[in-house]
């Protein structure tokens, strides 16, 4: 039996419909609940949505966006899908390091400091900040504020209470930051889980933030926001990064994920560089 002979026309025909579809799920996604994935980088979009498809048992885009819009159910699923929330504790640990020995002095400086974790996800590198800036003498008079577009991930976060598997990779992580304690002190295993200090979240608000339609709500001395940008398309991360600008009190610091870059964007020469391996820049202007 000899297969069918490639149609390029035909080819191009599926994905053009398929980019309707999806132009047609956001949208309305958007009008029905709110969340706006109308800017998101189309290739993640595009394998996140047919995931959800198939786990829905269905065959289309178009099957999806009908159950989507009827069944919160549906979208609560397909919102976990969307967020990005890959993550641990003391994640690209060399960050960590860089903040603590670069960005920590500057702070020390500051009679109170305000931090936006921005996208936070399920909160591993909001605690792992707790745990730096008590390490460094300075938790007392810090606020961070740790928001996300999805509250089931928030509320994961506000709980503190991670997998025990998981500990390995964040010690690890821990000692290549800089940790300057044992890392096991900081949390209490039981069963499977390991439950971190209540004293740790004292300082931190948790709250449902959409970076796409919510507009600044503080200003602040740091805004962290890694790699959830390369999720968003040019315009779209254009737009976040004058939220972000316009969020940084003077001489804030602004912290990016190493594929972000602050680069090309109209924001560049507001800030200067404090360590450009580690996207650490610091408002100017």
């Amino acid at each position: 039996m000899s297969q069918a002979a490639f149609n390029p026309a035909a080819e191009q025909e599926k994905l053009d419909l398929e980019m309707v579809e999806i132009h047609l799920l956001t949208e309305g996604i958007y009008r029905h609940y709110g969340f706006d994935f109308r800017d998101y980088s189309l290739p993640s979009m595009r394998r996140r949505i047919w995931k959800r498809v198939y786990a829905e048992g269905l065959s289309t885009i178009s099957a999806l966006q009908e159950k989507v819009l009827h069944d919160s159910g549906c979208m609560e699923r397909l919102l976990l899908d969307l967020s990005i929330n890959t993550t641990a504790m003391f994640r690209d640990p060399t960050f960590y390091l860089a903040f603590r020995n670069k960005v920590v002095p500057i702070l020390r400086t500051y009679p109170f400091v305000r931090i936006w974790h921005a996208g936070c996800s399920t909160g591993e590198e909001v605690w792992s900040m707790a745990m730096l800036l008590t390490e460094e003498g300075i938790y007392n008079r810090c606020r961070i504020y740790a928001t996300d577009i999805n509250e089931a991930v928030l509320q994961k976060a506000k709980d503190g209470i991670f997998p025990i598997a998981s500990m390995q990779e964040n010690t690890s992580n821990y000692i290549s930051a800089g940790g300057k304690d044992t890392f096991s002190e900081y949390y209490t295993a039981r069963y499977d889980y390991a439950i971190f200090r209540p004293s740790l979240r004292e300082n931190i608000v948790f709250a449902q933030h959409n970076l796409v339609t919510d507009a600044s709500f503080n200003q602040f001395n740091v805004i962290f926001c890694r790699n959830v940008l390369i999720y968003f398309n040019n315009a779209l991360q254009e737009r976040v990064q004058q939220l972000f600008l316009n969020s940084l009190d003077n001489f804030g610091i602004l912290g990016l994920g190493r594929k972000e870059s602050i680069r090309f964007t109209s924001v560049a020469d507001s800030y200067e560089e404090i360590d450009a391996e580690e996207r650490l820049y610091r408002r100017v202007r």
